[in-house]
């Protein structure tokens, strides 16, 4: 599978029902993925990151039942009117699909990433943390993540980002054995190859319709 830099940007894809769950998953190629997206740039060069690959059944089925508890209860807290979430639209129905799709076979996937970040301080567990910690903390992983979808893309295989189980987090933390108090985890990450590899860019806006150049649109308001 050979793609240019520019289809490999333009179709990596949040795939879940065309991952492939009953193809193994090498570690290697796993830790190849790891090694390019550990090249992604972080806040001071910190790399104050950990990444806990999930490849064995027993494990990955744990941690679908906590995801899968965690979707239950966010589930309730949407009817309860604790959470708002908006559903208007053919394409969210089959995301949500998708979505559902995902949770029903999570058990089944060969392996899984979450990525941990140290948050030494509690900054983001704090009430008080501003947006600039939040900012700087995020900008240290998603790129490395990102990256890391990247990779697998041009590997012929997929992954979705998923935070669902976050409203459970301390149960994944406890079954993994990480560090509650002073890690947080970035999200839950779905690797397999994927069934086919014809993925094509997603519909968007242009560009042009969503940047202005030296001050905000009014537009936009």
């Amino acid at each position: 599978m050979t793609l240019t830099i520019d289809e490999v940007l333009t179709t990596t894809r949040a795939v879940r029902k065309r991952l492939d769950l009953e193809r193994p998953v090498e570690r290697s190629v796993i830790e190849e993925c790891l090694d390019l997206a550990l090249q992604a740039p972080t806040g001071s060069n910190q790399q104050r990151w950990h990444w806990i690959v999930l490849d064995d059944p027993d494990v990955i089925g744990q941690a679908s039942e906590i995801y899968r508890a965690a979707m239950a209860q966010y589930s309730a807290d949407i009817a309860a009117g604790l959470e708002h979430y908006e559903r208007q639209t053919v394409r969210a129905e089959q995301m949500s699909e998708s979505v559902a799709y995902l949770r029903d076979n999570m058990h089944r996937l060969p392996a899984m990433l979450i990525p941990v970040l140290a948050d030494r301080f509690g900054v983001l567990r704090s009430d008080q943390a501003k947006t600039f910690h939040h900012a700087s903390q995020w900008g240290s992983i998603i790129p490395s993540v990102w990256s890391f979808m990247l990779a697998l893309r041009s590997r012929g295989m997929g992954s979705a980002w998923t935070t669902i189980h976050l409203h459970r987090e301390q149960e994944m933390a406890d079954l993994l054995g990480i560090p509650y108090d002073t890690h947080i985890q970035a999200g839950l990450f779905p690797v397999a190859y994927t069934i086919g590899t014809d993925f094509r860019p997603a519909l968007r806006h242009p560009a042009a319709e969503v940047t202005a150049y030296n001050h905000w649109n009014p537009a936009w308001d």
